[in-house]
């Protein structure tokens, strides 16, 4: 492990700042930083969506956990050079489900290549990606798109709480008592002056595992497949099948992507906030390299295209580390955690009730700091349809009836099914072609995203 860490904090000249850190606390913040990312969440739900079995829903979390310490091993090293963990986006999981499940896995992993090609080259060769964010990415359309993921992403946790495994009193009951867990552990941990106040870095694994102890006296959990699962086990490529092109899915998550790299930028600003590093052109457009090329890489792997997650800003913050070691240590445990299937299994065994809760929970909070965001815009009439138009098409979205939705053409489906995709793209338009007045301008130091969700 240390040599591993020496090695990759080695690449390229030092653009740290200047902090002294020894190895072994390193690998201690680089754990705690692994526990702040809850990053077996997406996976699950993808997996839900697909209809994965136990064993396939841990191969899935497997995956993850490798291509997001790769992605984050590439971003903190040598790409963007900042301290920022990798995980998996919330963003797509309506589009790669409903590619999934139309055109087969095949074309789902398929879709996921092409995309984040395309944002590699906007950040190097081309470095027009930095352009691209001070021109057409400002607090209000980067605010909505937090908004619209949250509120896009709730239905899909509430259905799955009423048409979990068992009766609706019993799936009622467990999901009051895991999301009051969870909700109590944030409260605490953010109002707690002392040790208590590191509650909240473990409070989505108490939530399920809590919950998951009630669930399993209504006979909700099983461990059959943690039985056969190995301790060990290095991963493979294309495991749940080789990729398959349909321009149509293709073409969707391209869109889906360039979603996500606002959703990623917003974290980057907060980093760059926290840290006090500049989040110079040179730095934006390494973060889009970076990113492309985790999100290639994690392609081959399956799952969902990675992103910069904001909630280690807050580690970072409270712990007053602002080095990178500790997110390179992270990157290697999380190679390390994805080689170990009985762990992975063991996930995968939490009852869906439980894990969809949380996720309710999640989202509320992924809407809400969107909202946050928002706060700091004027209201004025062009605003506030730039803001409530967004999220008014989203709902059409997620509310349209299945046999409308599927009666659609192909790329229409799959548009649609992500509320996300719509509401982001309506936001992006909007702006854009809406006249600024004075009165709609915000009060800006320097023009960049304000975003700390």
């Amino acid at each position: 492990m240390e040599k591993m860490v020496r090695d990759v904090e080695a690449k390229g000249n030092s653009m740290d700042s200047g902090e002294k850190i020894s190895i072994g606390k390193s690998v201690f913040l680089g754990f705690q930083q692994v526990l702040a990312m809850d990053l077996f969440i997406p996976p699950i739900i993808l997996a839900g969506l697909l209809s994965f079995s136990v064993s396939d829903s841990a191969l899935l979390i497997q995956m993850t956990f490798i291509a997001c310490g790769i992605a984050t091993l590439i971003q903190a090293g040598f790409a963007m050079r900042l301290p920022v963990m990798q995980g998996p986006s919330f963003v797509p999981l309506s589009a790669l489900a409903a590619i999934g499940t139309t055109s087969g896995i095949g074309a789902m992993i398929g879709s996921l290549i092409p995309g984040a090609i395309l944002i590699a080259i906007l950040g190097y060769p081309l470095k027009v990606y930095s352009k691209v964010v001070r021109k057409i990415i400002p607090p209000i359309v980067a605010g909505t798109v937090i908004v619209v993921v949250g509120l896009s992403l709730m239905p899909s946790a509430i259905n799955s709480i009423y048409s979990a495994e068992g009766s609706f009193g019993e799936n009622i009951l467990i999901a009051t008592i895991t999301a009051a867990i969870l909700i109590f552990c944030m409260y605490v941990g953010e109002k707690a002056k002392s040790k208590w106040k590191y509650i909240k870095v473990v409070s989505v694994i108490l939530a399920l595992g809590i919950g998951s102890v009630v669930a399993s006296f209504f006979g909700l959990v099983s461990f059959s497949a943690l039985e056969s699962a190995a301790w060990f086990k290095m991963p493979s490529l294309f495991t749940f099948g080789m990729p398959e092109f349909n321009l149509h899915a293709v073409l969707v998550m391209i869109v889906v992507y360039l979603i996500v790299t606002i959703e990623t930028t917003g974290t980057w600003f907060t980093v760059s906030k926290v840290t006090g590093e500049d989040l110079t052109d040179k730095r934006l457009n390494g973060g889009a390299f970076g990113e492309g090329l985790g999100c290639f890489v994690g392609s081959f792997f399956g799952g969902t295209p990675v992103t910069g997650y904001s909630s280690n800003a807050g580690i970072i913050a409270i712990t007053g580390v602002k080095s990178r070691k500790p997110i390179i240590a992270g990157g290697i445990i999380l190679v390390l955690l994805g080689m170990m299937p009985k762990l992975t299994s063991l996930i995968a065994c939490i009852p869906s009730v439980v894990i969809n809760s949380v996720f309710a929970i999640l989202c509320v909070v992924i809407m809400m700091n969107g909202f946050k965001v928002i706060k700091e815009e004027t209201f004025t009439e062009r605003n506030m349809l730039v803001i409530g138009v967004p999220i008014m098409l989203a709902l059409f979205a997620v509310m349209m009836p299945s046999d409308i939705l599927y009666g659609l053409p192909e790329i229409v489906t799959y548009f649609v099914s992500s509320g996300t995709a719509i509401g982001a793209i309506a936001a992006l338009v909007l702006n854009l072609v809406l006249p600024q007045k004075q009165d709609d301008r915000t009060k800006e130091k320097d023009g960049s995203l304000h975003v700390n969700y």
